[in-house]
């Protein structure tokens, strides 16, 4: 009786340790299995965005494609880098915000959002922002909206050499200037400030910056005025005096009586 029950627990022993080694095959031959496919998926080559140029901070990343300032390439999968861009249409609406050197990845972290640059955003090449402060019906407050575009409207008065007279000038001397934004805009306004002086950023060239500013310290009144946002048109240039104000619309017959018509008489 002893050997009759003894015989079958070795036997299940046996069994046991049998399916111990089968199960512990079938792991090692899973693990090899994964491992060798892991392995194999890591040397897979994928496409990853690699700048050819460098990419300077600030760089639009439109800017960047238009450049050839990157390329896609492609990499095995173990040697890219964490949030690499694959496509060169994912930074087009994106702007660098560090320098990337050529051979480099061109990773998220080293690009973000337009908007998240604010006024930096939309100057490029020889634009310029300048802060234009004064009164409220100057700047048209209320009304502006960043996004707007203005002509600047200025006059000038000029003493003759003897100083017995005064000449004044009137004429646009800018036209279709970016309204940015202003110092704290709310809803959208560009305006800045509820008092009676306030401020707004334009976005001009270099160029304009320069006459803008000499309207500014020079004329004896300037002012904003809103261009349409469709079909806007520009009339021919012009200088407006006190002569071409009274003379505009008459005939020739009404000027000789308005203006000459005492001299003539005598």
């Amino acid at each position: 009786m002893l050997k009759t029950i003894a015989i079958p627990e070795r036997a299940r022993n046996v069994g046991i340790a049998v399916a111990v080694a089968a199960f512990a095959a079938m792991l090692t031959a899973f693990y090899v299995s994964n491992y060798k496919r892991n392995v194999q998926q890591d040397q897979k080559n994928v496409p990853v965005l690699v700048a050819t140029k460098r990419i300077e901070a600030g760089t639009p990343g439109r800017d960047a494609i238009s450049k050839h300032q990157a390329t896609v390439q492609e990499l095995p999968r173990l040697s890219v880098v964490s949030g690499s861009f694959a496509s060169l249409e994912q930074i087009r609406p994106l702007v660098a915000v560090d320098d990337i050197y050529p051979g480099e990845q061109v990773t998220a972290r080293r690009f973000s959002p337009l908007q998240e640059r604010g006024v930096r955003a939309k100057l490029d090449g020889n634009l310029r922002a300048i802060e234009v402060p004064g009164e409220r019906q100057q700047l048209l407050a209320g009304t502006l909206r960043e996004g707007d575009r203005v002509d600047v409207l200025a006059n000038f008065k000029l003493d003759s050499a003897s100083g017995s007279t005064n000449f004044s000038f009137t004429r646009l001397v800018l036209r279709d200037i970016l309204v940015v934004r202003g110092t704290a805009s709310t809803g959208g306004s560009a305006v800045s400030s509820d008092s009676d002086m306030v401020s707004l950023q334009l976005a001009l060239t270099d160029t304009q910056s320069q006459k803008l500013f000499f309207a500014m310290e020079n004329a004896s009144k300037w002012w904003l005025t809103l261009r349409p946002v469709n079909n806007a048109a520009d009339s021919p240039e012009s200088i407006e005096t006190l002569w071409t104000t009274l003379r505009d619309g008459l005939r020739w017959p009404q000027i000789q009586k308005a203006f000459y018509g005492s001299a003539i008489a005598r």
